[in-house]
């Protein structure tokens, strides 16, 4: 099914229903925003005293302090490579200060996207290096003058900006601890040197909803389009009548859960993600991915190239075993790093494993080339043996793999890059 079908297909008004795929983005940051912010302050204590309110602390870092595993289940898709450190802006108030400390060699970034998930700005090592830095934030109506001390100002495009850090980490515990040290100096302010943080209703319990009543819908849109403006040449036909409202969303929720339609990259991969700064007008990717990959990050930064099936096209299951080859020379083509992490299908999380593995990569410690300089790395249930790059996959289930690509080369980006099938023994 194409796009067009999926917009005009069903007996609905298409402006109603083209509304909807363009506000979606909107009710999808706002609803991340309220699973991802903190009831409480680390000086300033409780948004609220009472716990039932949906009262929520923006302007904060939140922070993971070690990498994602099998029993960790808030996030589909999760990567093995690096700590998060999460924020949410709210600029209404005035501009604000971020400061991130010198990360050394590591790879990290702090990607900027506004409420309509355009992953407009970056602050990090592929952009602008790792030193000590400091940088301002403010709304498109701000119009004061930065101190001397700024090494980076940043002009957001509405008044709130979810920032998603990913700091690389090793899984030694020293690596963890010396992370966890970058992390806590990572801090938001105000100009003249306050702590930024500001209590926000987010109007949700935090609690997962798969479809919203229209109700929530409309007033979280309404309210994230009268603080953040729709990108220039758009104009979403809003508000829509309730009724009509309340009888489309399942099916346009259902419709972009469904019909995925990630870009073909051959030999059984696909990339569910194209885009580098903007969406521009094509709302309709650009609710897929809200609906399905929220959060994502422009390919520049990182690729995440996908395969469900083998070789034969057949999907990944695992009561067999599977080969990934890279030819000598011809592996992943990265200026930071690269992994293969594998997932269960009916899940979407990692595979438990007496090996405690969940990602294969270059910087996997031992990792074992041929005589002829050629990496293969073995998917399958069963341990085969010494010298064999494994990576478990579940007995008997179906599985997927992601090729996460972190600041990838022009071969990727320009999609000349061969990737290898991956071949059933």
């Amino acid at each position: 099914m194409n796009d067009e079908s999926i917009l005009h297909n069903a007996p609905i008004d298409a402006t109603i229903r083209g509304a909807v795929i363009q506000t979606l983005p909107l009710f999808e940051m706002m609803r991340m925003r309220a699973v991802t912010t903190a009831r409480r302050h680390a000086v300033l204590g409780f948004a609220s005293d009472d716990r039932a309110l949906p009262l929520r602390w923006v302007n904060q870092f939140t922070h993971t302090h070690r990498r994602l595993g099998p029993n960790d289940r808030e996030v589909v898709s999760p990567n093995n490579d690096t700590v998060y450190s999460n924020a949410w802006l709210d600029l209404s108030e005035g501009p604000v200060l971020i400061d991130s400390p010198d990360m050394g060699e590591r790879y990290w970034t702090l990607g900027l996207l506004d409420a309509w998930t355009n992953p407009f700005a970056y602050v990090g090592r592929r952009t602008t290096g790792s030193h000590r830095q400091r940088t301002l934030v403010h709304s498109p109506g701000w119009h004061g003058t930065s101190s001397d001390d700024v090494t980076h100002v940043i002009t957001a495009p509405g008044a709130d900006v979810w920032i998603i850090g990913r700091i690389l980490v090793d899984s030694d515990e020293a690596d963890i601890a010396r992370v966890r040290v970058l992390q806590d100096q990572l801090r938001i302010s105000r100009l003249d040197g306050r702590d930024a943080a500001t209590r926000v209703d987010t109007r949700l319990d935090g609690h997962p909803v798969e479809v919203p009543s229209a109700t929530l819908y409309e007033a979280l849109v309404d309210e994230a389009l009268a603080r953040n403006p729709p990108p220039v040449g758009e104009r979403p036909d809003w508000p829509v009548a309730p009724e009509a409202l309340a009888a489309l969303l399942p099916r346009v929720f259902d419709e972009l859960r469904r019909h995925a339609q990630p870009h073909e990259l051959g030999g059984g991969w696909a990339i569910p993600v194209t885009v580098r700064t903007s969406w521009g007008q094509d709302y309709l990717t650009r609710a897929r991915v809200a609906r399905n990959f929220i959060g994502a990050l422009g390919v520049e930064e990182a690729m995440y190239p996908t395969a469900e099936i083998d070789a034969d096209g057949k999907p990944l299951d695992g009561t067999y075993a599977y080969e990934l080859r890279f030819p000598p020379g011809a592996g992943p083509k990265v200026g930071a790093f690269w992994s293969l992490t594998l997932y269960r299908r009916s899940d979407c999380l990692f595979v438990a494993n007496a090996l405690g593995r969940y990602s294969i990569g270059d910087r996997t410690p031992g990792l074992s080339y041929d005589a002829d300089g050629s990496l293969a790395i073995r998917l399958q249930a069963a341990d085969p043996g010494p010298g064999v790059n494994w990576l478990p996959a579940p007995p008997g289930e179906l599985f997927y793999v992601v090729l996460r690509l972190y600041q990838p080369h022009a071969d990727h980006l320009e999609y000349r890059y061969a990737y290898p099938p991956l071949r059933r023994l």
